[in-house]
């Protein structure tokens, strides 16, 4: 929503002022020149990148346009779960414990947290070191160094969208820039015309080099930022698992664990010690009542 408040603000300022210095918006209007720019801005964007990059950037640009960030719901969930797991690695046996890994979509500890069973990857990534953990021959700074590893291949893949996106933003003014000069000999192959008639033609063409610039400032850079933005904070899940799993094996019983992990929440979106407490008594709250 507050792409589209923005973008709106942006548009009607930018032809407010135009209207107000005594333009004409109409002149404006040059299809053929956003023809140009935006079709060689996307088609260069598909050069560069590979499909998967190019899917997952429409992905990214709907994930922005939503903002879709992780909510309370979805950080109690989580902590909820882990909560569940290291409370049964403490009590259970190491079958118990694979049961829930080995299948999550079954698991009772898995099931109360519909939000973490929906997002695949970050439940892998849950089961994947619980695994290691039963096990029992890591260590927990082996284990420390494999996340950090794992989790810097992730955010650098979900940020491939965002590299993507922002080099195509870079090439526009001088994509603008290729347009004008179209436009320009354009003009100069009608140079016998009236100096009306030339006039109309040259600021037709000046109109490329607005839209490219327009179009990676005012477009493309705002969202890149939002992208990159939504993306932190959804990888900031596995921050969480990261740091409460750490305490967990470096002897933190499970309610101190989580709070190593509640901790690294932004101030802003942290859930408060009691909703966590509320959560361990009661997993996945009204859905489990």
């Amino acid at each position: 929503m507050t792409i589209i408040i923005g973008f709106v603000i942006t548009v009607g300022c930018i032809l407010g002022g135009f209207m107000a210095m005594g333009g004409h918006v109409d002149v404006l209007v040059q299809p053929f020149e956003l023809m140009i720019i935006g079709g060689a801005g996307i088609g260069g964007f598909i050069m560069a990148n590979p499909m998967k990059v190019v899917k997952d950037s429409g992905k990214a640009l709907g994930e922005a346009f939503k903002y879709k960030v992780p909510k309370e719901r979805e950080y109690l969930d989580l902590l909820g779960v882990l909560y569940g797991l290291m409370r049964d690695l403490r009590t259970k046996s190491r079958n118990e414990i694979e049961a829930h890994i080995d299948n999550p979509d079954e698991s009772s500890i898995f099931q109360t947290a519909p939000t973490v069973l929906k997002n695949k990857e970050l439940t892998t990534f849950i089961c994947d070191y619980v695994r290691l953990i039963i096990i029992g021959n890591a260590r927990s700074h082996e284990i420390e160094a494999l996340m950090d590893e794992e989790m810097e291949t992730m955010l650098y893949d979900k940020m491939k969208p965002y590299n993507a996106i922002a080099a195509m933003g870079d090439s526009f003014p001088a994509i603008g820039i290729v347009a004008a000069v179209l436009g320009v000999i354009k003009a100069m192959g009608k140079i016998n015309e009236s100096p009306a008639v030339l006039g109309g033609l040259i600021g037709a063409a000046l109109v490329g080099t607005m839209l490219g610039i327009f179009l990676s400032y005012c477009l493309c850079n705002p969202l890149t930022a939002q992208i990159k933005t939504v993306r932190t904070k959804q990888h900031r899940l596995y921050i969480i698992v990261k740091q409460t799993l750490i305490a967990y094996m470096n002897g933190s019983v499970p309610q101190v664990a989580l709070e190593y992990g509640r901790k690294t929440i932004s101030g802003a979106e942290r859930p408060s010690i009691d909703a966590v407490e509320q959560e361990m008594m009661n997993p996945g709250g009204e859905k489990a009542a």
